[in-house]
């Protein structure tokens, strides 16, 4: 298809706290994914970094910043801030420099040095920033959030502690299976349910850590692959960076104390069903389509939420769809075979990337333990802060 690239290398930083700074772990994920590629620095094109307001004046440069630390050499850089979404904004512009014309080749790089606890907001009080709303006028943290919406499925749809331990699990278990997981462990029911309870009905095993890491791609054009000696890569096919069309000031929150399917107006669909719809039709695919996922497991309850928006399963039938075993590993459609968020926890600028990252090593059939026979089309899933959408198709 015309507007397809190439994903010619995926390099990681592992996930975890190991006190150095951003630059040092996207540094370690640039070479990784140039070795991977067969690509040599120089003839990189352009750079574009995924910024991290949390690293001073070089988070908010990344591009430049990476492009520095690898060794000046000419190209072109660009920096790019989406939150939790920044890494798939970051793909969206290199796939848009390389379909122009406009370099050959391209690095895509994030990474994060995260503090402990929770993130605190940045760039100063916004009061037209319905997420800074919510932190400052409401109180409601992430994990009060993520509680909200677990409050809501167990009402609504009947959920259970018991299905949101056992995502968990499901996870867990991925993640003791990935080199690159911060952790490398898997957990039982049990243990999730002892852990303590932070924002009720969620334990702390429910809901992900902050860490540092980094992940990048090299991105090039189909031609480039082809006289690179690559005849059959893994190639993007669709990036939806989508925003909400409703409600148009506090992004969800029909959603969080309503039955969705009344607080959704005639015709619309909630904002992440939207992130994926438009993945979907920009690729000429649908859910059935789909040989794995990887979506954004800020909590064991949002992952069932993400069956439903994706379109893998019913309103209401996400935690269904994980008792039949449909999403583990074997099963219709595996989600979060590199572990998800429960293993990696969050850096940020990273984590849309790290999720294409394990798109590609599954489509090459390279992820070990965690491979899914067979795998030819993948989707990412997230949202970042301010209505970013983000979405990413890879396909074989």
């Amino acid at each position: 298809m015309t507007g397809e690239v190439a994903v010619l290398g995926a390099g990681m930083h592992p996930w975890g706290k190991w006190g150095r700074g951003f630059v040092a772990y996207g540094t370690v994920a640039a070479r990784a994914a140039l070795a991977d590629a067969g690509v040599d620095w120089r003839d990189v094109g352009s750079v574009v970094g995924a910024d991290t307001v949390r690293g001073g004046y070089p988070g908010y440069v990344a591009g430049a910043t990476f492009a520095k630390a690898l060794g000046w050499q000419g190209a072109r850089v660009a920096s790019v801030y989406a939150a939790c979404a920044s890494g798939a904004q970051a793909i969206a512009t290199a796939r848009a420099q390389l379909l122009a014309g406009l370099a050959d080749v391209v690095l895509v790089v994030g990474a994060d040095a995260a503090p402990k606890g929770f993130f605190r907001p940045a760039g100063g009080d916004r009061p037209d920033d319905p997420d800074w709303l919510r932190f400052r006028v409401l109180g409601a943290t992430n994990p009060a959030y993520f509680a909200l919406y677990a409050r809501r499925r167990m009402a609504v749809h009947g959920d259970t502690l018991e299905d949101f331990a056992q995502v968990k699990v499901k996870n867990a278990a991925l993640g003791a299976l990935n080199p690159h997981a911060r952790y490398r462990k898997a957990v039982s029911a049990d243990e999730v349910a002892a852990s303590t309870v932070v924002a009720d009905p969620l334990r702390l095993l429910d809901i992900c850590a902050t860490s540092d890491g980094a992940a990048a791609l090299v991105l090039s054009t189909m031609d480039f692959a082809r006289r690179h000696g690559v005849a059959d890569p893994v190639r993007i096919r669709a990036v939806s960076t989508v925003t909400p069309t409703y409600p148009n000031t506090v992004l969800d929150l029909p959603d969080i104390a309503t039955d969705s399917a009344a607080a959704v107006p005639p015709g619309e669909r909630t904002f992440r069903a939207s992130i994926a719809h438009a993945a979907y039709e920009e690729a000429g695919i649908g859910p059935d389509d789909l040989s794995l996922a990887e979506v954004y497991d800020l909590s064991t309850a949002l992952e069932l939420q993400w069956y439903e928006d994706l379109g893998l399963c019913g309103e209401g039938e996400g935690a269904k769809l994980l008792r039949d075993g449909t999403t583990s590993l074997g099963g219709r459609i595996p989600v979060n075979t590199s572990g998800g968020l429960a293993s990696f926890g969050e850096a940020v600028p990273a984590q849309a990337i790290a999720q294409v990252c394990e798109l590609t090593w599954q489509l090459r059939g390279e992820a070990g333990g965690r491979q899914v026979a067979g795998a030819r089309v993948g989707l990412t899933a997230n949202q970042g802060l301010f209505g970013h959408g983000s979405s990413v198709i890879a396909v074989r």
